[in-house]
C-alpha cells in the first residue's frame, strides 16, 4: 500500500480538544490515553483534510471518492497526527525545540511504514541529561547536564528532522535549537509545559458572564501523520490540494486565528 508522510508545524496555537475537564484546565488538548502525549485524532484530520479539498476546488464526487461517505469507505488512509518536537521555553535562548528517544524510535517506524528511510540512530538519555549543540541549558526552570561527544549522532537526527518542515529557513533553526531529553523529562513537559490561556465571555454590561481556561499547542510545535491510499492516484489528488496553499486549518477558534499548520509532504514509494 503506497503511503506518505505530513510534517506539520504550527504557525498558530493549535487547539483540538477533548472536551470539557473538571480540573484546572476546563478544555484541555487531546491526549494520547497510554503516554500523554498531545495527539490529533486521525477522524479530525481526515475532515481537515477533506474541508481544504472542497475549498481547493476539488470536485464533490471526487471528495466523497477520497475521503469516503456515511455508505462506503473513502480510498484513503489517515493516521493520527503525533508529536514530534514540543517547543519550550528556555533561559539560553527565546525557546528550544525538544524531543526524546520513544518519539524518535516511533518516527523511525513510522518512517519506515511510509516507504522512507529514517537515516539516523535512536540514541539514550538520561533523565537530567539533555544531547544539544550549545553547553549550560534550562528548560523552564529546570537545569539539564549536557551529553557531551554526541554531535555527530544529533546531525542525522537534524536532518530527518529538516525534511519535516516546510520553511527552510525555519528548519535551520533545528542546529541551535533541537534537544533530546530522555523520555521522562519529556513526558513532564508534554503534560506540564503546554500553553494555558484564560478566555472569558461578557455580558451587555461588560461583566463576566463565563470564564474558562484552555489548553492549546503552541506555534512552532511539529507533527506529523501517516496517509495511505487503498485505491491508486488518491494520493496524487491529496497532494495536489497542498500545491499552491500548503497549508491545513485544524482544530478549534478558527475566528480568532487559531489552528494553521504549514504541511511538507514526504513520499516515496511503498510502504507496506
Amino acid at each position: 500500500m503506497k503511503g506518505m508522510m505530513l510534517g506539520m508545524l504550527a504557525e498558530t496555537n493549535i487547539h483540538s480538544g477533548a472536551g470539557r475537564s473538571e480540573g484546572f484546565v476546563d478544555l484541555p488538548v487531546a491526549r494520547e490515553a497510554v503516554t500523554g502525549y498531545p495527539v490529533i485524532a486521525g477522524s479530525s484530520l481526515k475532515g481537515a483534510l477533506r474541508d481544504t479539498a472542497r475549498e481547493s476546488g476539488l470536485d464533490e464526487s471526487i471528495c466523497k471518492s477520497i475521503f469516503g461517505t456515511e455508505d462506503r469507505a473513502g480510498d484513503i488512509l489517515v493516521s493520527d497526527a503525533r508529536l514530534l518536537l514540543l517547543p519550550v521555553r528556555s533561559l539560553t535562548g527565546p525557546y528550544k525545540w525538544i524531543t526524546c528517544p520513544h518519539i524518535l524510535e516511533r518516527l523511525s517506524r513510522d518512517l519506515k511504514l511510509c516507504g522512507l528511510s529514517d537515516g539516523f540512530e535512536v540514541v539514550s538519555v538520561k533523565k537530567g541529561e539533555a544531547i544539544w549543540s550549545g553547553d549550560h541549558l534550562f528548560l523552564e526552570e529546570r537545569e539539564f547536564r549536557r551529553v557531551d561527544g554526541m554531535d555527530e549522532k544529533l546531525k542525522p537526527v537534524r536532518a530527518a528532522l529538516e525534511k519535516m518542515i516546510l520553511h527552510q529557513k525555519t528548519a535551520s533553526r533545528l542546529d541551535k535549537q533541537l534537544v533530546i531529553i530522555s523520555d521522562d523529562d519529556f513526558q513532564w513537559f508534554a503534560s506540564y509545559g503546554l500553553p494555558v490561556a484564560a478566555r472569558n465571555r461578557l455580558d451587555e454590561n461588560k461583566k463576566s458572564k463565563n470564564l474558562w481556561y484552555e489548553e492549546s499547542l503552541a506555534p512552532d510545535t511539529l507533527m506529523y501523520a501517516m496517509v495511505f491510499e487503498r485505491r491508486d492516484g488518491a494520493l496524487e489528488r491529496l497532494k495536489s490540494m497542498f500545491q499552491d496553499n500548503p497549508y491545513l486549518q485544524l482544530g478549534g477558534n478558527e475566528t480568532v486565528g487559531m489552528g494553521w499548520f504549514a504541511v511538507k509532504i514526504l513520499e516515496k514509494g511503498e510502504g507496506r
